[in-house]
């Protein structure tokens, strides 16, 4: 329990530092553009009702899920495939790295041709930013699986799927929720860029209406909702990867004892 507390007060002090920075910052402020916080948290609860999380919040914590999900599967599948085989490595690394480098906001309006302006679109967006990292960062993690490892499955005659599912992936487990960390945080971006392309709801479109409309305390509410929503996500990220991996982090913590 005190380990715990002790995590907690770690985690918040730094959150409560900053806000009291802000408060302290802006308590005077006259600027239109630049509201106290104190009158950003008083519109908070006004704007931000139960009725419009489910209309703007839900649809887009719904898309960077489906794209998310979408990149995940795609991006560990591939890169599972690409890393194993290393002709087909030397064939996709040149093009992967190619398209990796082209900005995925640039690709909206190429999208937006193909796919429309709906869902589908937004989910694109999300999907397409978001593989690279899974991909690249699988690709890395297969290839390094332990050759001691790997010749030991081999000998008793560990093949095909036996072999990817209990040598392979949990080798490579690691690398691959690094990949899935940083496609967080690119899928967040991506899920208010692809919003303010052509929708009707969501947390991007609704943050450009408050902007367009000059209610700039509601656009800094909206803003502050983002954030929170990217410090839930990574919340339980955190809780999944532990779970997952915890075999991995055990390891690490006996490993730092035995120095």
């Amino acid at each position: 329990m005190r380990r715990f507390l002790l995590r907690l007060v770690f985690v918040l002090t730094l959150p409560v530092v900053l806000l009291a920075v802000w408060w302290a910052a802006s308590d005077s402020s006259t600027d239109v553009y630049w509201p106290p916080l104190r009158t950003i948290l008083k519109t908070f609860p006004d704007v931000w009702t139960a009725d419009r999380l489910r209309t703007d919040a839900l649809p887009s914590i719904l898309r960077l899920s489906a794209g998310y999900a979408t990149a995940a599967v795609a991006g560990v599948a591939l890169g599972t495939v690409i890393g194993s085989y290393r002709r087909v490595r030397a064939v996709c690394e040149p093009v992967l790295e190619f398209l990796r480098a082209v900005p995925p906001p640039v690709l909206v309006p190429v999208i937006m041709l193909f796919a429309g302006i709906g869902h589908t679109m937004k989910i694109l967006v999300i999907a397409i930013g978001c593989v690279w990292p899974i991909l690249l960062n699988t690709v890395e993690g297969v290839r390094a699986v332990d050759s001691v490892m790997a010749e030991t499955a081999r000998s008793y005659g560990v093949k095909g799927f036996a072999r990817l599912r209990h040598v392979v992936l949990p080798s490579a487990s690691p690398q691959i929720f690094a990949g899935l960390r940083q496609a967080l945080s690119i899928g967040i971006i991506l899920m208010v860029i692809s919003e303010m392309f052509a929708a009707s709801n969501g947390l991007g479109f609704t943050v450009v209406q408050f902007q367009r409309g000059f209610a700039i305390p509601d656009m800094w509410t909206g803003i502050l909702v983002l954030g929170l929503l990217g410090f839930l996500l990574s919340v339980v990220f955190q809780l999944v990867e532990r779970r997952v991996l915890g075999w991995y982090h055990g390891l690490r913590a006996t490993t730092r004892r035995s120095r």
